[in-house]
């Protein structure tokens, strides 16, 4: 059985919608998106326009809630609970277009490097909530493993895995290039079958750059072979344009 594969673009979301619909062009299933930017999914223009495409196309629907300048691991309360506003606002606003939204996991800042424990606490308890509205909504939230930039939470499997247990209604997104900037790359694949949703994109190991897979150094043949035993949810290409999007497309038939 073929893994539905959509695509999503961050680079895009101060772009005008119109693009979108290259994605069913390109052969992909479905799109998910980057509900930042132009797509805030709490903007009812925006999201009119969301509506309309979905309306035009057969393309399935995910979703990614915002994350900029939000921090659910914030020491200072207003931000922390603003962030946790907007990423509940946004799982509400996705139920009506999908069961799956993908959330951030929040960072250290220089005085909770200092109390790690009670950053550890105040992050659990954002995902307890956020959590709670994904059950209520009857959307699976996933939160998902980071790449390599110093302070975030979650960029290795044990804490990513650790910081969801015993956690209601939060699951995992694996990142296969975030995991490759951490070398996680073996050890996600090995727990592949824990996971909820999936985002796939190439690099070369040492920074987040989004490139086509087979453009860095992710060996995609033991990869998709592992990733098609175990994992039975939609893969999204994570990419920066569209002609870079056939060329994952291409892989991703060739290895999955």
């Amino acid at each position: 059985m073929t893994l539905p594969l959509y695509f999503a673009s961050s680079s895009k979301v101060w772009s005008s919608p119109e693009w979108v619909y290259g994605i069913e062009e390109c052969g992909y299933d479905g799109w998910e998106i980057s509900a930042d930017g132009n797509y805030r999914l709490d903007n009812p223009e925006a999201f009119a326009k969301i509506t309309e495409i979905i309306e035009t196309t057969s393309l399935g629907i995910s979703v990614h809630a915002p994350f900029t300048d939000l921090n659910i691991g914030s020491l200072n309360d207003p931000i922390y609970r603003e962030s946790i506003r907007q990423m509940q606002l946004c799982v509400t606003k996705a139920a009506d277009i999908t069961d799956v939204v993908t959330i951030h996991p929040g960072y250290v800042s220089p005085h909770g490097r200092l109390v790690p424990q009670k950053v550890w606490n105040l992050h659990k308890e954002a995902l307890r909530e956020i959590g709670a509205t994904g059950i209520d909504t009857g959307v699976q939230v996933c939160l998902e493993n980071m790449p390599k930039i110093p302070d975030f939470l979650c960029m290795e499997a044990e804490e990513h895995f650790g910081m969801i247990e015993g956690v209601e209604g939060i699951y995992a997104t694996v990142d296969l290039g975030h995991a490759n900037t951490t070398g996680q790359v073996k050890t996600y694949l090995g727990r592949i079958g824990t996971a909820t949703h999936m985002h796939i994109h190439d690099n070369h190991g040492s920074s987040d750059e989004h490139l086509a897979l087979g453009a860095g150094t992710i060996d995609w043949d033991d990869a998709g072979r592992r990733i098609s035993a175990a994992y039975h949810g939609i893969c999204v290409v994570e990419g920066r344009n569209l002609d870079e999007a056939a060329i994952s497309r291409d892989v991703f038939r060739r290895c999955f």
